[in-house]
């Protein structure tokens, strides 16, 4: 039997919190492995000025109504937090959920809300990453039992830094999001211990072969690191009925129907279709995937993927 696992990552934007919660207790009770939800602090779809809530109060919120299902941000904004903080709140996480914190994490993408609430972004992509390797870097650190102090030049200024207490679990895990060949795959190598990205089954394929050789490079063993990847999914009868339910979530997300197109993402129509799909992804070595869900989160779809689709996955010979 393959192992495969399946992880819902609910927007919050537009969304209230009724929802989110009642959504996340279903969530469990369907025994999905895995609930997350973004770290972004204005609407990512269309206007940014729509209603969205904090990320890591929202998972937490989640983790004392929830026993089982493991929880994280999808993925965390580095520039937003420093890092030495970031360790302390997923360990305290961690302990309020009795050890099934995921920290997630990634270089950061959107100007507009770090414009507005005064978040320093860097000048480039680059730099941004170059700030995340040297966060991630120190927060493995930090959540092993460690010592930081940073470097000379570095973007941070630890001196001596530990923290107490440490997470309840050994080795608290560490996802990170991204495609990006050079820096992120090479610091997801070193650090890591679950990546998520995006792509159609063969580009990722390939995204993975560059993990590979960074893994080879620093000395990882790369089966140490799960693979995950991000898709849009919705169940029905047909794939049209599928899309033109999608299409209804993304107005009422004040999103252009047209987003629906993107190559990669969105798996929509029967339960057959998302499975075959699903496993393209893990004969490309994926084992995981998150997908995620607009508000009004969609009940059908929750239920069809956890009943019908997860068996036709999970049923086939590894």
């Amino acid at each position: 039997m393959s192992d495969f696992k399946i992880g819902i990552n609910l927007w919050s934007q537009v969304g209230t919190w009724p929802e989110l919660l009642d959504t996340a207790r279903l969530v469990e009770e369907l025994g999905y492995e895995e609930l997350w939800t973004w770290d972004h602090v204005k609407a990512i779809f269309g206007d940014p000025d729509q209603p969205i809530f904090e990320g890591w109060t929202t998972i937490t919120a989640w983790a004392m109504a929830t026993k089982k299902v493991r929880l994280g941000l999808m993925v965390g904004a580095n520039t937003f937090r420093n890092p030495a903080l970031v360790a302390k709140i997923v360990t305290t996480l961690d302990h309020v959920s009795g050890g099934r914190a995921i920290l997630g994490i990634g270089g950061a993408w959107f100007e507009l809300e770090h414009r507005e609430f005064g978040i320093e972004f860097g000048r480039s992509p680059g730099e941004r990453l170059d700030w995340l390797d040297e966060s991630v870097s120190a927060i493995r650190t930090l959540v092993s039992g460690g010592s930081v102090t940073s470097p000379a030049g570095g973007h941070y200024n630890f001196d001596g830094l530990t923290i107490s207490p440490l997470p309840l679990q050994k080795r608290l895990p560490i996802l990170i999001g991204g495609n990006g060949r050079t820096k992120t795959l090479r610091t997801l190598a070193k650090y890591g211990d679950k990546w998520n990205a995006f792509g159609l089954p063969a580009e990722v394929r390939e995204l993975d072969g560059v993990l590979r050789r960074h893994c080879e490079e620093v000395g990882r063993d790369e089966r140490e690191i799960e693979r995950s990847i991000n898709l849009w999914v919705v169940i029905r009868d047909s794939e049209a009925e599928a899309r033109r339910q999608w299409a209804t979530w993304l107005d009422l997300n004040k999103t252009p129907a047209s987003r629906a197109n993107e190559p990669s993402r969105p798996v929509f129509g029967t339960p057959e279709t998302i499975a075959e799909r699903l496993l393209e992804y893990v004969d490309a070595g994926f084992t995981t995937t998150a997908v995620e869900m607009p508000a009004p989160y969609d009940r059908e779809t929750l239920e069809r993927l956890a009943r019908e689709v997860r068996p036709l996955v999970t049923k086939r010979p590894a």
